[in-house]
């Protein structure tokens, strides 16, 4: 059984040395969609926006775990001149306030705050840090969200956002994990709230039956993900996003007609 214990801790748990020794659930969505471009963020080369819509989500993230001063200096761009926050950070302070008047969803975010753990999925190393960790009870992860709707993803149609944004990887990833420090499958939930000008709140859980699926989707490809970390194969190109955009070389000219 995996140690809970590692050398992993809030200080060092993004550092460059352990995203290349450990595969986490963002990292494993990020070879999903572009290897490429989840090398070259891998190797410092590259870089993804920190978008507005993120940092709200983040400052809600950092109040409940405590962490929410080390957050506004890491990040002075959420303060106007005079030292006020700006209107989108206000409103995240609205969330919170929400949030803290429902009385079920304090109780599911009352557990132990991003606790670390350690595993392997078919023998690749991987970490998780869970929002509120409630042991022997449950798993808990907070989303701050523009809305509940369904999204649209090509190739796909409409899904539910747990689907859409595949947190259903991240909670699986998540279970499986537990699983292996305690050796108990614990059912998972996450805590939304919406960015909406009246702040939505919903407690959702994944059925068992859906994380089983997820879980063999990462088994399927995470060793092959692994071995783009080691070198041993060339990551391949999306092609369509804003990292194979900027470093796009034009080999061949484009019929217009084929464009769109």
């Amino acid at each position: 059984m995996t140690s809970i214990t590692s050398d992993l801790n809030e200080s060092n748990y993004f550092s460059q040395d352990n995203q290349l020794a450990y595969m986490g659930s963002s990292q494993f969505k990020a070879f999903q969609a572009c290897p490429a471009a989840a090398m070259a963020e891998l190797r410092g080369e590259y870089r993804q926006e920190q978008t507005t819509a993120l940092l709200v989500g983040s400052y809600v993230d950092n109040y409940f775990s405590g962490t929410l001063d080390l957050f506004k200096a890491k990040n002075p761009e959420i303060f106007l001149k005079n030292g006020g926050l700006k209107s989108e950070y206000i409103q995240a302070e609205n969330i919170i306030r929400r949030i803290e008047r429902d009385n079920m969803f304090m109780v599911y975010l009352a557990g132990q705050p991003q606790v670390i753990m350690t595993g392997e999925i078919m023998g690749v190393p991987v970490k998780i840090k869970i929002d509120s960790y409630h042991p022997g009870k449950c798993i808990v992860d907070l989303k701050i969200m523009k809305d509940f709707a369904p999204i649209w993803v090509d190739g796909q149609g409409k899904l539910p956002f747990v689907e859409a944004w595949r947190y259903d990887l991240q909670m699986a990833i998540y279970q499986e994990i537990v699983r292996q420090n305690t050796g108990l499958t614990l059912p998972v939930f996450i805590c939304g709230a919406t960015k909406q000008k009246v702040t939505r709140l919903k407690i959702l859980s994944i059925p068992n039956d859906t994380l089983a699926a997820a879980l063999c989707e990462v088994g399927a490809n995470i060793e092959r993900y692994n071995d783009i970390k080691k070198g041993l194969i060339e990551p391949e190109r999306c092609g369509i996003c804003d990292y194979c955009a900027e470093t796009e070389v034009l080999t061949e000219i484009v019929d217009y007609r084929e464009i769109g």
